[in-house]
């Protein structure tokens, strides 16, 4: 359940904000709280369009064989539309390492300003909330169909300390 909402929903939420706080269930239907994390370490979102598609299938296999890069760092979550129930199966058939959290009525992405309207999905986005609970970093990549850049987000948290 979150508690604030993006003033637009295809808007990105700005760097600064306080992040909306949020619960969702992973694949295992374990509830995942942004809030858990506060003064505890950074989180690091990691918005997809949809599970078994080819960008975000090849994705995921490449960000979860380098999630230390990421994990030693910050706690680290996939987000996208669909249900437990595909993300277990997913992670399953892929030996995914990281939590999938399952929005499936797009409230957190709408939060957080980063539907896709035409797809009812989320864009491919990654934001970074810091220990204090504020955005620290929002990449939406223009291209949906385009990987992230994997040594941006490991740069970005770097500069976290």
């Amino acid at each position: 359940m979150t508690t604030a909402t993006a003033a637009n929903p295809t808007t990105p939420i700005a760097v600064g904000a306080q992040a909306p706080d949020f619960t969702l269930p992973d694949q295992d239907k374990k509830d995942f709280k942004l809030s858990e994390f506060a003064g505890k370490k950074p989180v690091v979102l990691f918005f997809y369009p949809l599970d078994w598609s080819p960008t975000c299938t090849k994705e995921n296999a490449c960000f979860s064989q380098d999630l230390s890069r990421f994990s030693k760092y910050a706690e680290v979550a996939g987000v996208s539309v669909d249900s437990v129930w595909s993300h277990k199966a997913w992670q399953d058939k892929m030996g995914l390492k990281h939590r999938l959290l399952a929005d499936m009525h797009r409230k957190v992405i709408k939060a957080y300003g980063l539907w896709h309207e035409a797809g009812n999905i989320s864009q491919r986005a990654t934001v970074i909330v810091d220990k204090q609970g504020k955005i620290a970093w929002v990449h939406v990549e223009p291209d949906i169909t385009k990987e992230r850049d994997y040594n941006e987000v490991e740069n970005q948290l770097k500069k976290l300390g």
